[in-house]
């Protein structure tokens, strides 16, 4: 079980968050610890060195001002200024953000506000800079600015969260002014629900894939049957319905979402709307693999699964059928199948509201993934000819690129390092800024390494870092996609690492694995290349003795 420091600081009651905290992660099998800081005390724990908070060394701080109290200080000030509540709040926010960064590595969530109906201006409140809801809204959008210069900082949208369940659902002036509570003690549940997804995925627990059914999921009615002509898709109707959901999938491809069909249909027909359908959004360059066959799914999709090589719990299957969804369901445990409504006009509306694909991170590269993979199905296709590996791996051609870190790699090496779970020796979870202090030392190196053949672009694919130390290079972190194993990169990697070690002087390779429940594939992999066990978990190769691997990789 992983476990995780959360720090919660507020200046309102957060006795209930943590208590849903607690059990959100429990059920995850996620072990919380959890330090809720005295009251209203984000600005004594934060600028105190020596606060609780800072002996509690939090892997992730949480940040919560009340919007009750927000409106009581706004009320307090001058006419005069109101004007500029917003960056005076801001700058508040920022100095405690600043605080918490100088004083730890952890991950910050900033709690936003919620857009308050204004009872002292009304509508007319969005003309005037004095109103309490228009410096909220310039607040909010402050706080997503400050985003964009702390890269640990996430903002858990609470206007957006009251917004979809209404304010007077969420909040209860009871609470507020018996006992401090910000929200409904139910509403606590949601915000717990939702900062663990947020958490999660800084943590590699993310849904890389969406694997799709056709026939009245991808469009209504059945193509076989119906024929071209007549399933329903486009600007009227229910068929709206179905292309407003294809262009939500657009999006998440257009993200770096992988995009797949599985479907119980004859190929040839169930290609042909992507083909020749005028109102179809999604088309087959979207597709990383399409399966449409009368086979079972869960087989198909362990099929694509293997194709993919990626793991069936970053998957989601989406599906009309009741029968497919439970029988996928019950065959694939780890795969996310969400109950989707009977009523295709409430697909779009469900699926948005389970926050499937909370990203770590973003890079403009994610949108090439959708041609990396869909290359990754013809080497797939092309490997079934070859009886012999080494002939296989000979005619892909394959030629690598390594890189020390840069400005330009460190977004994709923090992707990637977000990301990793199974190729991960140590599973340490490295953000930018670490990367950025790493890049700046005298004693550590990091490596990427990017790799293409015959067929395409794999991209990054992995990164090495060491900490220098005497004679001795120590593999702090080693991650890789993959989608590469079985081609000798690991092999590669090593005999990189021995020939520079050699030109700089080390006599030693030292690694170690930390098992986790999803890196069992590289257990063994220290001993497969040639490492010797010193002690417990610790792998040492000699440089001199290591005599380089056969590759295929130029």
């Amino acid at each position: 079980m992983e476990s995780i420091n959360i720090a919660i600081l507020g200046d309102s009651s957060t006795q209930f968050l943590h208590e849903e905290l607690v059990m959100v992660f429990d059920e995850q099998n996620f072990k919380a610890v959890h330090y809720d800081a005295p009251f209203d005390s984000i600005n004594t724990e934060t600028i105190n060195p020596a606060s609780g908070l800072y002996q509690f060394k939090p892997d992730v701080t949480l940040i919560f001002y009340s919007i009750s109290i927000l409106r009581n200080n706004f009320y307090k000030k001058s006419k005069e200024d109101r004007s500029n509540f917003n960056s005076i709040i801001s700058h508040e926010i920022e100095g405690v953000i600043s605080q918490i960064q100088s004083n730890t590595n952890c991950r910050i969530i900033v709690a936003n506000f919620p857009v308050l109906t204004d009872d002292v201006f009304g509508d007319f409140s969005n003309n005037i800079d004095q109103s309490f809801s228009t410096q909220v809204r310039r607040l909010n959008l402050k706080l997503t600015e400050l985003c964009l210069s702390y890269n640990s900082l996430r903002i858990l949208d609470l206007d957006a969260m009251i917004a979809m369940q209404g304010f007077n659902q969420c909040f209860d002036p009871r609470h507020y002014y018996i006992s401090n509570l910000q929200f409904n003690i139910s509403f606590y549940t949601s915000m717990a629900k939702q900062i663990y997804k947020i958490i999660s995925v800084g943590y590699g627990k993310i849904n890389k894939c969406i694997v799709v059914d056709l026939d009245n999921t991808m469009w209504g009615g059945v193509i076989g049957d119906d024929g071209i002509e007549k399933i329903q898709i486009g600007s009227l109707g229910i068929g709206k319905a179905f292309k407003e959901f294809q262009y939500w999938l657009k999006e998440l491809v257009d993200r770096g979402i992988i995009l797949c069909v599985c479907s119980k249909n004859t190929h040839e027909i169930a290609i042909e709307p992507f083909e020749k359908h005028p109102e179809m959004v999604i088309r087959l360059d979207d597709i990383s693999v399409f399966m449409a066959n009368w086979d079972n799914k869960a087989d198909n999709i362990r099929a694509i699964k293997d194709i993919l090589n990626i793991g069936m719990d970053s998957m989601v299957f989406i599906d009309d059928n009741p029968f497919e969804r439970k029988q996928v369901k019950t065959e694939i445990s780890e795969i996310t199948v969400p109950e989707l409504p009977e009523d295709p006009s409430l697909y779009l509306s469900f699926l948005s509201d389970q926050q499937l694909f909370e990203p770590s991170s973003y890079s403009p590269n994610d949108s090439k993934r959708t041609k990396q993979y869909q290359d990754e199905a013809k080497r797939f296709v092309k490997q079934q000819n070859f009886s012999d590996i080494g002939e296989y791996l000979k005619s892909l051609s394959m030629e690598m690129t390594v890189q020390d870190l840069n400005s330009f790699t460190i977004p994709r090496v923090s992707q990637l390092i977000q990301r990793s779970n199974q190729f991960n020796l140590r599973t340490i979870r490295y953000n930018e800024e670490q990367l950025e202090s790493f890049a700046k030392s005298d004693n550590t190196i990091v490596e990427s390494y990017s790799l293409k053949d015959s067929l395409g672009e794999y991209g990054l694919i992995s990164v090495i870092i060491l900490k220098i130390e005497n004679k001795n290079a120590f593999i702090d972190s080693w991650v890789m996609s993959c989608r590469v194993l079985n081609r000798g990169v690991e092999k590669y990697i090593i005999n990189n690492l021995v020939s520079r070690s050699k030109k700089t002087g080390l006599t030693t390779l030292t690694g170690e694995y930390i098992e986790t429940q999803k890196n069992v594939i590289v257990k063994e992999l220290y001993q497969d290349l040639g490492f010797t066990n010193t002690k417990d978990h610790i792998w040492e190769l000699n440089i001199e003795d290591h005599d380089d691997f056969e590759v295929y990789i130029n």
